[in-house]
């Protein structure tokens, strides 16, 4: 059984030999669990998200370019460790080089939102109107990737406006998208109850949205009573 890998430059032999190394850790109870939970046309090893991070960072200082030529995309947490090493890069350029080549490869919502609260770079480049263009593509998991990029990312003074009027202007008839935007209307009532209030107050969103929206505001502990209260007669 091979314990650990220890490649600088990568082949597909070398390749081969890490996949036999992170078949070797698969955890069968932890597999049986994430394959009722995650719907994914990738086979599930089952092992824990801190290793993959740890296996990850291992990667990041080898040679990314054969690693990423050699990928075999057949296992989710191959496709995880894939994502926390785009999540680990430095450079803006070769960032964006492999972050738009890696969204064919989400088909599922674990891999977009743990991909993305790892993209660590994106609080300093540019990339809010990039964002903007995600949310609105053929893709059903590109298009969550936007949402889940605004609302872990630009949550704030400077996005707040466009962001509700962007997910407003929505309509979307994917479970996994209105579920991103049902979460960042709660957070953004959280953030800017005001505004978030006022979007919720018009009415203008989808049903779906709007009630899943004020199940999540509900079942917030940073949200008060009394504004659980009023949310809870805005449903649709």
């Amino acid at each position: 059984m091979i314990r650990d890998f220890n490649f600088q430059v990568w082949d597909k032999e070398k390749y081969n030999e890490y996949i036999e190394y992170l078949i070797s850790l698969r955890d069968e109870k932890l597999e049986k669990f994430n394959k009722k939970i995650i719907p994914t046309k990738y086979k599930i090893l089952g092992i824990k998200i801190p290793i993959l991070k740890k296996i990850a960072k291992k990667i990041s200082s080898t040679d990314i370019q054969t690693f990423f030529d050699n990928s075999l995309m057949i296992y989710f947490e191959e496709v995880m460790i894939l994502g926390f090493v785009i999540g680990n890069l430095k450079k803006e350029e070769t960032f964006l080089k492999y972050f738009y080549k890696f969204l064919f490869y989400i088909d599922n919502w674990a891999i977009c939102d743990s991909f993305v609260s790892n993209l660590k770079i994106l609080k300093k480049i540019v990339f809010f109107d990039k964002t903007l263009n995600l949310i609105l593509s053929n893709n059903e998991f590109t298009r969550r990737v936007g949402i889940v990029i605004l609302l872990n990312y630009y949550i704030d003074d400077e996005h707040i406006d466009i962001c509700l009027n962007a997910i407003k202007d929505l309509n979307d008839d994917s479970f996994y998208v209105n579920m991103a935007i049902s979460w960042l209307i709660s957070l953004s009532f959280i953030r800017f109850r005001s505004k978030t209030l006022t979007l919720l107050k018009s009415k203008a969103l989808p049903a779906f949205v709007q009630n899943k929206a004020i199940s999540k505001i509900r079942d917030s502990y940073r949200v008060t009573e009394k504004d659980k209260e009023l949310v809870k007669n805005l449903r649709l």
